[in-house]
């Protein structure tokens, strides 16, 4: 695939904030392969960033940096992309580098947190620089799946996402920390064209993830696509559901919720301990899947798409997109402003940059 080059040669760096993570470490070493010595690993621990670094053989390089901190925009003159791979509590680092004219794509998934970088939209078209938010997996592939799916309809009228994750998977302690805290969220969702209150793990319902994986039930859980996708592409109904790979471990976490002993996660001792007890829940496969299932009219008739991805790994996934944006971001002049991925990339365009592309079948009905 021909790209248009639109790398300033003053400023050709890529900064992976959060690049000796898990994720981190495998967008680093796909870049480092790229664009050899021109990708840093940044972070606040300079010592995991230098290991890290000869572990690349000097491929990426380390650096310390703390974006909890002001950083001046003068250190980003040399920065072309930064990719975010940490949450952060402000957009002070944002607004850094859209005042730098520095590209930003953040795999972060709370939604509070990208609405406010929503925000800083006209300062990045002034600066000329580009944010792409919602990259991954979920959000991310499940927003293109989404727009994909609107792509047969003339009227688009509901879209449920479902994502399954494998225990046999090791998540970071972040993703981990995330997830334990949606658990007994209460948030908003559309339906029908307006605002309604739901709870994670409630309104159960049973989702077909094909011939091998079967029908798991599936429980409505606060991932950031939802809120995006409704808005973005326009749906009235949308919802997304969680379920593990295993049955019983859904059910039994359905179940406390029902109990109100999610309502315990409020107290750190009990939090901290549940996070921890994810890390030794045995059994499962190191798997994901994604289910879009959308509803709508084609030619005054409804039609219905269904949408299934299968993969090996959640986190490598995440990883390869998020690579696969940046190559794109790097390598071409995207429009100026802040997006969600979904906004400004088709999966095509995904599908393209990566190395193994992601098996998607569709089923139109």
């Amino acid at each position: 695939m021909q790209f248009e080059t639109s790398v300033n040669p003053m400023k050709d760096q890529i900064w992976v904030v959060g690049g000796y993570g898990q994720v981190g470490q495998m967008i680093c070493t796909q870049l480092g392969k790229l664009f050899p010595g021109k990708v840093w690993a940044a972070g606040t621990r300079m010592n995991r960033a230098e290991e890290f670094s000869r572990s690349t053989g000097g491929a990426v390089l380390p650096l310390q940096l703390d974006v909890t901190k002001p950083v001046e925009p003068s250190m980003l003159r040399s920065v072309k992309l930064v990719i975010m791979c940490v949450d952060q509590s402000d957009t002070r680092f944002v607004e850094a580098c859209a005042q730098a004219g520095t590209d930003y794509i953040d795999i972060s998934a709370k939604y509070d947190f990208l609405a406010q970088v929503e925000q800083l939209h006209t300062k990045m078209q002034r600066s000329q620089s580009t944010a792409i938010l919602s990259v991954g997996l979920s959000p991310g592939v499940t927003n293109l799946l989404v727009r994909e799916a609107t792509m047969h309809m003339d009227q688009v009228e509901e879209a449920d996402i479902t994502v399954m994750l494998g225990l046999g998977e090791k998540h970071g302690k972040a993703a981990v920390e995330w997830t334990v805290d949606q658990m007994n969220a209460t948030y908003q969702v559309m339906q029908k064209g307006k605002p309604a209150e739901v709870q994670s793990f409630g309104d159960g319902k049973r989702i077909d993830f094909g011939a091998k994986l079967g029908q798991r039930k599936a429980y409505r859980f606060n991932f950031s696509d939802q809120h995006v996708v409704a808005r973005t592409l326009r749906i009235p109904t949308v919802s997304t559901r969680l379920c593990l790979d295993s049955r019983w471990i859904t059910r039994s976490m359905a179940i406390s919720k029902r109990a109100g002993l999610f309502s315990l996660l409020r107290i750190p001792s009990i939090r901290n301990g549940t996070v921890k007890a994810f890390g030794l829940i045995p059994g499962g496969e190191p798997m994901y899947a994604v289910k879009v299932d959308a509803v709508g009219w084609e030619n005054g008739e409804q039609i219905r798409v269904e949408q299934l991805l299968v993969g090996a790994k959640e986190a490598d996934a995440t990883a390869a997109v998020a690579a696969a944006v940046a190559e794109r971001v790097y390598k071409t002049e995207l429009p100026h402003g802040v997006f969600h991925i979904e906004q400004c990339l088709s999966l095509q365009d995904i599908q393209d940059a990566l190395h193994t592309p992601l098996k998607v079948t569709t089923k139109i009905t």
